[in-house]
């Protein structure tokens, strides 16, 4: 892995952090690789409770490097060699679409923190967290149809669950800017924070605290519930809930609940 993302686990707490900030961590090859072998190796550490999703410098990021650009633009999207938009594995995202799809993919909450900018593969980035909390001055942007483009990051995946239809449609049109305290009152943002990344990291450490079998099961089913039918969905429900009564950590949970005390969780199997 390069050094262009960092990681620094605690507590079962992830603290990840894009780590170009000379270019407004700008993606390039290896941060494009470097931010998938981190959320596929986090996606894999049953310790891990919570990710918090942030950056270094005075962005988050500043979506795609130039360069970067110029060699996307040559790809063939139908090679499956080297390509961004070749096959990523047995994940659904293409290698463009992976470094902010497999945050969806690690089975704990990703919280992303963001501050100065997030621009076209930043916000989608930023998008692929569960949760966004965001600096009010934060300015935010699809900003793809300015090189006469649509968002290829899985943005459109993500965004659509998160706003109007006709929102979606505006910001990807348009390409506007839009700061922390818009992109809250739009839906973009879960709240907004004089200091994201601590607070962010300050609700990681809650959740942390929580079952970890609970707080799985309940990402896999929220996730599901905007792709599945009624019927299906609650079927997931009974299924995952099934699966969480009368086992250890549901027990430990109900005891310590009781007992007033810190619960002891074990790593789910």
């Amino acid at each position: 892995m390069s050094d262009r993302v960092t990681v620094h686990i605690e507590g079962g707490v992830a603290d990840v952090r894009l780590n170009r900030p000379d270019k407004l961590n700008a993606l390039d090859g290896p941060m494009f690789q470097a931010l998938t072998e981190t959320g596929q190796a986090l996606a894999d550490d049953r310790s891990l409770r919570a990710v918090v999703l942030s950056a270094e410098g005075r962005a988050f990021c500043a979506g795609l490097d130039f360069t970067s650009f110029q060699g996307m633009a040559g790809a063939d999207a139908s090679s499956d060699g080297g390509g961004l938009l070749a096959s990523s594995g047995n994940s659904l995202a293409n290698r463009a679409q992976r470094p902010a799809w497999v945050w969806q993919e690690v089975p704990v909450p990703v919280i992303a923190a963001v501050h100065g900018v997030a621009f076209g593969g930043g916000i989608q980035i930023a998008l692929g967290a569960d949760i966004r909390v965001v600096a009010p001055d934060a300015r935010l942007s699809v900003r793809e149809i300015q090189w006469g483009l649509i968002p290829d990051m899985s943005g459109t995946q993500t965004l659509r669950h998160l706003v109007g239809l006709d929102v979606a449609k505006e910001l990807t049109f348009t390409g506007r800017e839009v700061s922390g305290s818009e992109a809250l009152a739009l839906g973009l943002a879960t709240r907004v924070s004089e200091t994201p990344r601590e607070t962010a990291l300050e609700l990681a450490r809650e959740i942390a605290t929580r079952s970890p079998d609970a707080i799985r099961a309940g990402k896999q089913l929220l996730n599901a519930a905007p792709l599945v039918g009624v019927e299906e969905g609650l079927r997931l429900e009974a299924r995952l809930q099934a699966g969480l009564l009368a086992k250890p950590n549901q027990i430990e949970a109900v005891k310590a609940s009781l007992e007033k005390r810190p619960a002891s969780f074990r790593d789910p199997e």
